[in-house]
């Protein structure tokens, strides 16, 4: 039995050890992958700087498919192409809700609290461009993620990255494409267990601490985070043992109710505090070209809105094109276009709405955290920043946000649990022996990230997300060409009425040419 601290008791002890030993593997790794380059007087991480130009060059190569292709997107959502004979294990609305449970959620909240106090009101506004920009990416990786899928003998879906890179490296070599490929599994992997697992953990219990009385009441004792961890684990685990039907059928559910209900609050701070709105707008604009008093000036703000937008919709990192790749279609391009939806829902609306809210609540945690950032101190819990604000309008929302951010958390969390297995079985095999173990692992980090700190989990998290985007980027642009083919096919197809014959793909429909 391991000592007990004289403050904390054992659980109090065992909460220190954990945070002790990460400490120093976050610093390391973070500064590996966020090492600036300066040019002039700028510095900025040029894996954010990579990110940003695959969104331009993917928006410009479409044709700016993600303003042009959002029709289609509905209409392939609401099933108009598609038949129920098609190949794969769920319906596109399905795989559009179990990967947006992976993006909506506590990037939206914690993630624009934190990134309000990291670069002010003008992050928001680089946050909307790279949700815009991230629609190109997202339609880029998914069709990939459907083009190149394995379906097994026992109906399950394998797709995703680990699919289409090895395809795209080929060219470099065997060994370079096993060894790019081996890279993003492992970083996603990593990822999974930090931002789509210890970050929701972390923040979920954050908030419940934070209504139940902060440090003096209900889960402020030493080992209540703990507790809590275990707790949350059991649940996860719940559903995480029946795959991504079960997965898909619980988001389904959670994301589009709780989005609604986020979404109805933002609009009521937003609507009480309508005379503030022009302000908030300005403030924006202003912030994101004339940021005084934040480090970095306009580059260091743009560089905190491009990575928390990032970190919310995950456009560019390839983890969505696992997800998506379970849909069942015979055309991939069609999911692509679905995918469009995920950074336009989760950034553009969501994310915009509630940096409005904290900037129009202008609560005084907002600016104890701005002033304690640019003090040179770690940045707030995100979460408390943004449950502040709803408290101005609505003082008991917090107990509700409470609710939200638990179920948004829940839904990324067993989403990212079925990301991360895709990795597992990558690196490792498939096999329910393999399966158990990770799914054990994935359990232990749910429980530690509820003891971590904020400040740590995010910057680990950050680093595992850029590796990942970094990889599969570099392989979405070796087969750029096939997408584009896929999107032209596809297109003219539904201009001359070809995708109404549900269930034909492109060789039935001209073989019945040939014959006719």
């Amino acid at each position: 039995m391991a000592p007990a601290s004289e403050d904390g008791g054992l659980l109090g002890s065992i909460d220190a050890a954990v945070n002790s030993f990460f400490e120093p593997i976050t610093t390391v790794f973070s500064g590996i992958v966020f090492f600036p380059v300066s040019i002039g007087d700028f510095s900025f991480p040029v894996v954010v700087a990579w990110l940003i130009l695959a969104g331009i060059i993917f928006t410009i190569y479409f044709g700016f498919i993600q303003f042009r292709g959002l029709k289609v997107a509905v209409q392939v959502i609401r099933g108009k192409f598609s038949s129920k004979d098609d190949p794969g294990e769920v319906p596109h609305f399905q795989a559009l809700t179990s990967a947006l449970s992976g993006t909506v959620g506590l990037g939206n909240i914690a993630g624009v609290g934190a990134a309000m106090a990291l670069g002010g009101p003008g992050a928001t506004f680089w946050m909307i461009l790279a949700g815009l920009l991230g629609m190109a990416s997202k339609f880029a990786e998914c069709t990939l993620g459907v083009k190149y899928r394995e379906v097994h003998e026992d109906g399950s879906i394998s797709g995703g990255p680990f699919k289409y890179l090895p395809v795209a490296f080929r060219r470099l070599g065997r060994w370079p494409a096993k060894i790019l490929t081996g890279i993003f599994a492992v970083a996603i992997l990593i990822f999974g267990i930090a931002g789509g697992n210890m970050f929701q953990a972390n923040q979920t219990f954050a908030q419940i601490q934070n209504v139940t009385g902060g440090d003096d009441g209900l889960l402020g004792s030493a080992g209540a985070a703990l507790i809590f961890g275990l707790v949350l684990a059991v649940l996860v685990a719940v559903v995480i043992l029946g795959g991504i039907k079960s997965i898909g059928a619980t988001t389904s559910k959670l994301v589009p109710a709780m989005g609604g209900i986020y979404i109805l609050a933002c609009l009521f701070v937003i609507i009480v505090n309508f005379e503030n709105v022009p302000a908030a707008f300005g403030a924006i604009i202003e912030g994101a070209f004339r940021p005084e008093g934040f480090a970095g000036g306009v580059i260091g703000v743009m560089i905190v809105g491009f990575q928390r937008a990032s970190f919310s919709n995950e456009a560019g990192v390839g983890s969505a094109a696992i997800a998506h790749s379970a849909v069942k279609t015979r055309r991939p391009v069609s999911e692509g276009f679905v995918a469009l939806f995920e950074p336009l829902v989760d950034t553009v609306l969501i994310c915009t709405m509630t940096a409005l809210a904290i900037i129009m609540a202008s609560t005084p945690s907002l600016q104890a955290g701005i002033d304690q950032v640019q003090a040179g101190g770690d940045a707030p819990d995100g979460v408390i920043l943004t449950s502040d604000a709803f408290a101005t309008v609505l003082p008991w929302f917090p107990i509700v946000l409470s609710i939200a951010v638990a179920l948004f958390a829940y839904s990324t969390l067993i989403t990212w649990s079925y990301y991360g297995l895709k990795s597992w079985e990558y690196l490792f095999g498939r096999g329910r022996r393999r399966e158990i173990t990770y799914k054990v692992i994935f359990l232990a980090f749910t429980v530690a990230g509820c003891v971590l700190s904020f400040s740590q989990v995010i910057s680990f998290a950050d680093a595992a997300l850029f590796v990942c985007a970094f990889v599969n980027l570099l392989g979405v642009y070796l087969l750029l060409p096939v997408i584009k083919k896929e999107m032209k096919q596809y297109l003219a197809d539904r201009r001359s009425g070809k995708l109404e014959m549900l269930g034909i793909d492109d060789d039935d429909i001209e073989a019945a040419a040939a014959t006719a």
